[in-house]
């Protein structure tokens, strides 16, 4: 059935929401499900997803120091946002960023009734996290990059807000046919994110090829 071109302009933005955590999904029925928050958020957050994405490993491979502050972009419902507040303790900083306010209510509940005092949640601009200059160590963007409208602009205000040393971190779905992730012609692939980075001053520092169905790329100013 044909999507009429009002009813897709409505959906577009929450289809841009919550990517971070971009569900593991094959792509049907997406567009309805993000109209219900409470289906969205447990698909988010269903075991299924953990198998794929491997959140501990991820998570291990990063080895996250206590004091850390890390911007995840695109947090949806907090899937790794407060698994990183595990390990930035108390002096650390979570800033679990994205454009979807039913995203953003769910986490806030949940970091008032769990008593988590370091992960704040920030509703931002599709092409801002909004965050202050030099206060972050590692961006984390998970199933988000491929949908960001203006990633060059994007890198710009994310190296302004970097520490020295800082990180950009993109995890994304391979180019191709997969089970799961969206279509082969809305990724982005791994080549295209490693030049992108590079035309704007940054260079892949490591890669880590555990995951079935997505590239992990760590990246840092040259």
């Amino acid at each position: 059935m044909r999507i009429p071109k009002t009813i897709f302009l409505i959906l577009t933005p929450l289809i841009l929401a919550a990517q971070d955590s971009g569900p593991m999904h094959t792509g049907e029925g997406i567009p309805a499900m993000q109209l219900d928050s409470k289906a969205y958020i447990e698909m988010l957050e269903s075991p299924q997803r953990d198998m794929e994405q491997k959140p501990d490993e991820v998570v291990a491979a990063m080895d996250i120091k206590e004091g850390e502050t890390i911007a995840d972009i695109g947090a949806g419902s907090g899937y790794f946002s407060f698994r990183f507040a595990q390990y930035v303790g108390s002096t650390g900083r979570i800033y679990a960023v994205d454009i979807n306010s039913d995203m953003i209510l769910y986490m806030n509940r949940q970091i008032r009734d769990k008593k988590i005092g370091n992960v704040v949640t920030v509703l931002s601009d599709p092409e801002d996290p909004l965050l202050a200059d030099n206060s972050i160590d590692r961006f984390f963007i998970c199933n988000t990059w491929h949908h960001i409208p203006n990633q060059s602009h994007y890198i710009g205000l994310m190296k302004k807000m970097l520490k020295p040393e800082g990180q950009i971190i993109i995890v994304d779905y391979l180019k191709k046919q997969l089970p799961v992730g969206p279509p082969p012609e809305m990724k982005m692939a791994r080549s295209e994110v490693v030049k992108q980075m590079e035309d704007n001053e940054l260079e892949l520092k490591e890669e880590h090829n555990f995951l079935p169905y997505q590239y992990f790329l760590v990246f840092m100013m040259k």
